[in-house]
């Protein structure tokens, strides 16, 4: 085995890139295509369908699409396109993201940064460009993508039932510069006109805060599951245990109780943008 071929290390290489990426050699070579002739029927450089084989990098559907067909796989590649786009996220979040797009209900309580379900493109590489230890830009693109395909939630049909509590700090927060501050306060504004979608703002004022042992999200599945999901530092935890759930719900409605109501949480994001 040379040394490109061998199976790279880190993150980026988990075990189910790299079986995609040994897969998509296999068929490749079947075909009896070097990879400057295969990149040229698919629309990727030589160099891109290497990192692909090798797990390097992610393949996008589109991508995985064109080379079953190319290749004459059989839909053997299309079947793992799922997997390999959920390894677009970092591994402590893959198994809710694969939860929260099935999801039939979302609450969300936030006290660092705006959810990543409703972060704008520039505030999101912002988010991903202050993570320390620094990732790499290739990674800062991939998750970025990755976060913004997340926000089809808003539009999925039948419409899931979304809310936020969000805390005042973060949007006093200017991540990335006033620039960037600005059109993500706008973006709160357009995703809270959302039928589906409720936003409330927990004021810095309150005297009695129910939320203070951290974030975390709800969700109740179409069979009617509720999952509890928590993270921290990296470290991120899917709970299904009733008990456990059912004490974060009651968290949740406290939160919300506290909260500003949606029609003032508006009112003080208006007045941060200076419309009011």
């Amino acid at each position: 085995m040379s040394d490109e071929d061998r199976q790279p290390e880190g993150e980026g290489a988990t075990g189910l890139l790299f079986v995609f990426g040994r897969q998509l050699k296999l068929f490749r070579e079947r075909a009896g295509m070097d990879r400057a002739g295969f990149g040229s029927l698919t629309g990727y450089s030589a160099s891109t369908i290497a990192a692909f084989e090798q797990g390097r990098r992610i393949p996008p559907p589109r991508f995985i699409d064109q080379a079953d067909e190319v290749l004459g796989a059989g839909e053997v590649l299309r079947a793992g396109k799922e997997e390999v786009a959920r390894a677009q996220y970092p591994a402590f979040f893959r198994d809710a993201a694969r939860l929260e797009s099935e999801a039939v209900v979302l609450h969300v309580y936030a006290t660092q940064a705006v959810p990543g379900l409703m972060q704008s493109e520039e505030y999101g590489r912002a988010v991903f460009a202050m993570w320390r230890p620094q990732l790499e830009e290739e990674v800062i693109e991939q998750r970025l993508g990755a976060r913004l395909a997340r926000q089809g939630i808003f539009d999925r049909r039948p419409s899931p039932y979304l809310s936020f509590v969000i805390e005042e700090a973060v949007l006093l927060r200017p991540l990335g510069g006033r620039s960037v501050w600005r059109g993500q306060l706008e973006q709160l504004l357009l995703i809270e006109e959302k039928r589906n979608v409720e936003v409330q703002v927990m004021p810095l004022s309150r005297r009695e805060h129910a939320g203070l042992a951290g974030p975390f999200t709800l969700m109740e599945m179409k069979d009617g599951r509720r999952i509890a999901y928590a993270e921290v530092q990296g470290d991120s935890r899917v709970h299904t245990q009733r008990q456990k759930v059912r004490e974060l719900e009651r968290t949740y409605g406290s939160l919300r109780a506290q909260a500003h109501t949606p029609a003032e949480s508006r009112a003080l994001i208006e007045k941060l943008l200076g419309e009011r």
